[in-house]
């Protein structure tokens, strides 16, 4: 449709927070923020996020004890040095999570 009525190609980001920020940026970023934590504590903290902080949810989704879920979420916690009770957090962390893995 740009060439037949001759204007310029129009490249829209994708929607959402996204598609604010580099990917490579938010990559590296990322990997500067949750180096501190080893891949099982990675995983759990992603499942954690994504069932909205709920231990049982997580201990089922993950096959572990609740209160494993527990040490691993407070151990990533210390690791981090960030509460994760403030939501501003959980989600940078959920941005980074998600710029790591894609």
């Amino acid at each position: 449709r740009a060439e037949a009525s001759r204007t310029p190609l129009a490249r829209h980001r994708p929607a959402g927070f996204a598609g604010l920020v580099d990917p490579a940026e938010a990559a590296a970023y990322a990997r500067t923020l949750l180096a501190p934590l080893a891949e099982p504590l990675t995983e759990t903290l992603r499942v954690w996020l994504s069932l909205h902080g709920s231990w049982d949810r997580t201990a089922v989704a993950t096959g572990l004890h609740r209160n494993t879920v527990r040490q691993r979420i407070a151990r990533c916690a210390a690791l981090l040095d960030r509460d994760l009770d403030d939501p501003d957090v959980r989600m940078e962390l959920w941005f980074a999570l998600g710029s790591a893995s894609g």
